[in-house]
């Protein structure tokens, strides 16, 4: 009765439009409560759940990302990726997509990807004769890229909650997050040919030469974080700090995109937005705590390997169970409550740690851009001014497409672990 009213006080607090956040530690206290269970114990767990020495990473990386953005490094990215793809039919929203990825070296996330690709690329792609939903769409769904490529905010999460090398899963990330962003190019091209969207001149190779100066510094803050982590350089922790350093450095001397005067504000945006996350963490580690303790994760793990012990049917219904989860649960706190109980599963039966984490952060990633309750859907259709039904219609292609690779991925080990396994055997 008692978890009934938990979920039940979940729900009701997301109907309402709630965060996530506040909606994990309201259903934990309505349980709490009705357990005649002191509420120190909000404290306590939560405290738990925070003090992690690899949840450090968020802040640096939040404040890297914010100190790169505000440097002026979108707009580098974008012309960049005009230059480059510019000129083929959709060629705005292939540089998009192309933006994405490199952004995705930066962010860590798929909300600061929208929000930054989106407030360049989604107004051009409008006054260039693109479908405001179609623009929207194309933002949304390249956002995913962001967590799959390194730095990864959730891949940070999965190594706190199991122990897994970050640095492991940060290169087994690297051919998903490749293979997705060329995906999403194939569909938009696909698309643009159809409906003949504009495309660009030629911009030359000199605008090639020139554009990439200013984006090599974004490709050049992935290579040092990964080759700093896979050298043995520094720790995931470590690395975020140095990507905050070489960002305050690049930002202020060489884009010169803000002054030291814009800096406290950067940082107030930094802390507040990584403390938003690392309390959500907190929160929904006393939500994960109250489920171990009434055995949900174990009757979930049971549930699934009374269907089958099969590996390949076991990928299936996760990657099912994930979807329909993504789309109305905040990732981080899905990641927290499932996760563990998840990994279990899959190590019973055959399936390596590394390339199962790969799976379920991009299942949970897809589930942003997923009707009703996508996050990045929202953000996308507020910059673009249309309704969300118009973008979830718009979007459609793009999930199957990366519903497509999420296969490939679950069921092609390969694809995820050949990389981890040839620079850190």
């Amino acid at each position: 009765m008692l978890v009934a009213f938990l979920f039940a006080s979940f729900a009701l607090c997301l109907i309402l439009g709630a965060p996530v956040g506040i909606a994990l530690g309201v259903a934990s206290a309505v349980y709490l409560v009705g357990a005649d269970i002191d509420l120190s114990v909000v404290a306590q767990y939560s405290y738990a759940g925070m003090d992690s020495f690899v949840l450090l990473c968020i802040p640096g990386f939040v404040l890297a990302g914010n100190l790169m953005n505000g440097g002026g490094i979108t707009d580098q990215i974008v012309r960049f990726g005009n230059a480059l793809v510019g000129h083929i039919r959709g060629g705005l929203g292939l540089a998009n997509v192309t933006g994405s990825m490199i952004f995705a070296g930066i962010s860590g996330t798929a909300v600061a990807e929208t929000a930054s690709i989106g407030a360049v690329m989604i107004p051009a792609m409008r006054r260039s004769g693109y479908d405001a939903p179609f623009a929207a769409a194309v933002t949304a769904a390249a956002s995913t890229v962001g967590p799959i490529i390194p730095p990864s905010v959730p891949m940070i999460i999965v190594g706190t909650l199991s122990g897994l090398s970050v640095g492991k899963m940060f290169l087994a990330g690297a051919v998903p997050g490749l293979l997705l962003g060329f995906a999403m190019m194939i569909t938009v091209y696909i698309l643009s040919r159809r409906r003949n969207y504009p495309k660009g001149e030629w911009a030359g190779f000199g605008e090639i030469l020139r554009s990439s100066r200013g984006a090599f510094w974004a490709l050049l803050m992935t290579a040092v974080i990964l080759y700093g982590i896979v050298g043995g350089l520094f720790t995931p922790t470590e690395a975020s700090i140095v990507a905050a350093l070489y960002a305050f450095v690049i930002g202020l001397f060489v884009y010169k995109g803000f002054r030291l005067r814009q800096l406290p504000g950067l940082l107030l945006e930094s802390a507040i937005g990584s403390g938003a996350l690392i309390l959500l963490v907190g929160l929904a580690n006393v939500f994960g705590w109250i489920l171990t303790s009434e055995q949900i994760p174990q009757a979930i793990a049971a549930a699934m390997l009374s269907l089958t012990t099969n590996k390949y049917v076991i990928i299936l219904l996760v990657n099912i169970l994930l979807l329909i989860v993504g789309t109305f649960m905040e990732t981080i706190a899905a990641l927290i409550i499932l996760f563990p109980p998840l990994l279990a599963v899959a190590v019973q039966v055959g399936i390596d740690p590394i390339h199962f984490a790969i799976i379920v952060v991009l299942n949970l990633m897809i589930g942003l851009t997923t009707p009703p309750v996508g996050v990045c859907l929202f953000v996308a259709a507020n910059i673009a001014k249309v309704s969300l039904g118009q973008v979830s219609k718009a979007i459609v292609p793009f999930l199957i497409c990366n519903i497509l690779v999420l296969l490939m991925v679950s069921y092609i080990p390969g694809l995820s672990l050949w990389l981890p396994a040839f620079l850190l055997p």
